[in-house]
């Protein structure tokens, strides 16, 4: 066998783990690593300017495609203090990273030298594993069973804590006879699928809730497939946006009291049993719990077996990854159609796709300051469907899912749970090293913008161009928003008068000069007709200089966007749509729309791009 040091053998075993890339900070602790990285020459590295940076591209680099693993590197104590918030983020959506610390030397762990902290034991309840090695030679076992815990079961993070001398320290190691473990993955049978289908087949008006589990499992095709046997109408949840594309003529809307359509809503209140796969019952989908279940079956899929029952029991539950028990309910479904024994959905599927079309909200406003609602119009005017769209938290991503299109899995990228604010300028990076050639379009607001924009200069220094539609209206406007229950306006507004800037007119930060001193180009639009030039500027910018490009929208300062604390009870602070102009790029626009002319006129597919798979 080879004889090399452990730090050597870290980085061969994550070559054979498809390992490619990794984003991260060197320091004193971890440079034994980065001497390893540097000899081996296979992993292409990305500086990042944070360690928790490097922490949210691993994310957006693992949610880009399936099979990818991120991997985040930095030395001890606050580099992984640093990181834990990408952990987190990555354990709540059930995203495997891997992040890679230094540490002080094994003798040293107990003796508070500097930069030393017990990053196992804070980064354990963020992760599916952390541990400190304390043997040179359980490096490479060590990182084998890291991958393996990543990839197996729910899907999650793992923290490696590498001391110094554990890493310089000499093992025998044979790469070459390096296997990955096998994965193991619980799968549905075909008793589990034949109760489903039963239950469905008792019910009238059937929905699936299709989560972000079906798109972890790749298995956007089958769910189109299985939805399109039975004729069951589908409701993406946040995380499951683009399982089954928008113009899809069983696309029923997503459901919830802030991400969400009124059609979908509307779908999921008219429903009497509801199929749940890869899904987690989120409080934003489900709102008053009481609402959502009345009077409903509920059946679970879910791979992980302590989530079925978490939230709420269901009325029947299925421990299986979402592609295994999609191609099980796919057999029985097949069966059942040949034999004549499946329900005729037709007229209920006709009711929900009417939905779509009577229940839009309004986007065209030509109101100056600009309101939200125009920026997101435009952007679907511009952006096709094989864009993807990248955001975090604020009412910037509420009204990106209110009112953006999404047509396939992995195009909508969001960190679902924990929504932590800087999380889409370096996400959105991690996209572009894993998908050089994608159209990749970060949404931030002006607070989620000002957390982590120094990340910018990666993108400038690495040629990763992305556009940042950036919509600034000087507030920190969800949480300005909820404190009207509270009747307050408190210390949530970020404006002021910035004097080496005679361009913000009272809106603070010159993210114009900030984009441009990090190295990259920026836009400034203030009036509603100048948008989608812009936005055509920017796609030309990005090709020209392939660096990212920040388009600046001075947006009204106030505006609220629907919400509410149940689906019945769902605020609406604007306008609807009464006729086709109100809302020109709805997916589901129909000129019947306007003039409530014969519904089952209305077609059900609506586009050609709903043959996405």
């Amino acid at each position: 066998m080879a004889r090399m040091t452990a730090a050597d053998a870290a980085v061969a075993v994550l070559r054979r783990e498809g390992i490619t890339h990794a984003f991260g900070v060197p320091g004193g602790a971890i440079n034994p690593f980065y001497a390893a990285l540097h000899r081996n020459g296979e992993i292409r590295h990305v500086l990042a300017r944070h360690d928790e940076g490097s922490s949210h591209m691993a994310e957006g680099y693992t949610r880009t495609a399936p099979g990818n693993i991120g991997v985040c590197v930095g030395t001890s104590g606050p580099a992984g203090t640093d990181m834990i918030t990408g952990l987190y983020s990555a354990m709540a959506d059930s995203i495997p990273i891997l992040a890679i610390t230094g540490q002080v030397p094994v003798a040293k762990l107990h003796k508070e030298d500097f930069q030393s902290v017990d990053i196992a034991a804070v980064a354990a309840p963020v992760t599916k594993w952390a541990v400190t090695v304390m043997e040179a030679a359980q490096v490479p076992g060590t990182l084998q069973k890291a991958f393996w815990l990543m990839r197996t079961g729910r899907p999650g993070p793992v923290l490696v804590d590498l001391p110094i001398d554990i890493q310089l320290a000499e093992i025998e190691f044979d790469i070459d006879s390096y296997e990955p473990l096998p994965v193991v993955r619980p799968a549905a049978t075909r008793a589990h699928a034949e109760r489903v289908l039963d239950l469905l087949q008792q019910a009238q008006y059937p929905v699936i809730v299709a989560g972000g589990g079906i798109v972890n499992a790749d298995a956007a095709a089958r769910l189109v497939e299985f939805a399109e046997l039975t004729g069951i109408p589908v409701i993406p949840t946040l995380m499951g946006w683009g399982t089954i594309p928008d113009d899809h003529r069983l696309m029923a809307g997503m459901a919830g009291v802030q991400t969400a359509h009124r059609s979908g809503n509307a779908t999921l209140l008219a429903a009497d049993c509801v199929l749940g796969i890869g899904n987690r019952w989120a409080s934003r989908h489900t709102g008053d719990l009481e609402v959502y279940r009345v009077g409903r079956t509920f059946i679970h899929v879910d791979i992980e077996p302590t989530q079925i029952g978490r939230v709420f029991a269901p009325d029947y539950g299925v421990v299986s990854d979402a592609r295994a028990a999609l191609e099980q309910f796919i057999e029985v479904a097949r069966e059942r159609r040949a034999a004549g024994r499946l329900p005729d959905r037709r007229e209920w599927a006709a009711e929900c796709a009417r939905r779509r079309v009577t229940m839009e909200r309004r986007t065209h406003f030509d109101n100056v300051p600009i309101k939200p609602q125009r920026v997101y119009e435009e952007m679907n005017r511009v952006f096709g469907p094989e864009t993807r769209y990248v955001s975090t938290i604020g009412l910037s991503q509420i009204a990106a899912t209110q009112f953006l299109h999404v047509y396939r899995p992995r195009q909508w990228l969001n960190c679902g749970q924990s929504g932590p604010l800087g999380w889409t300028v370096p996400a959105a990076l991690g996209v572009c090293v894993a998908d050089p050639e994608a159209t990749v379009v970060a949404i931030c607001g002006d607070y989620d913008f000002q957390f982590m924009m120094e990340e910018l200069a990666v993108g400038a220094q690495f040629n990763l161009p992305y556009i940042i539609v950036l919509v600034n209206n000087a507030y920190l406007g969800l949480i300005r928003q909820s404190q009207g229950a509270f009747d307050m306006d408190y210390c949530v507004q970020l404006s002021f008068d910035n004097l080496n800037s005679s361009e913000t007119d009272g809106y603070g930060v010159d993210h114009v000069m900030v984009a441009e001193g990090l190295g990259c180009k920026a836009l400034r639009v203030r009036q509603p007709d100048d948008i989608l030039p812009a936005l055509e500027s920017a796609k030309k910018l990005t090709a020209e200089y392939q660096v990212p490009v920040v388009v600046e929208v001075i947006l009204e300062r106030v505006t609220n966007i629907a919400m509410g604390t149940a689906l019945d009870e769902i605020v609406e602070f604007d306008e609807l749509a009464t006729r086709p102009e109100d809302a020109p790029t709805a997916v589901a626009h129909s000129a019947d729309l306007a003039t409530e002319r014969n519904l089952d006129e209305v077609p059900l597919i609506i586009d050609s791009r709903s043959s996405a798979f």
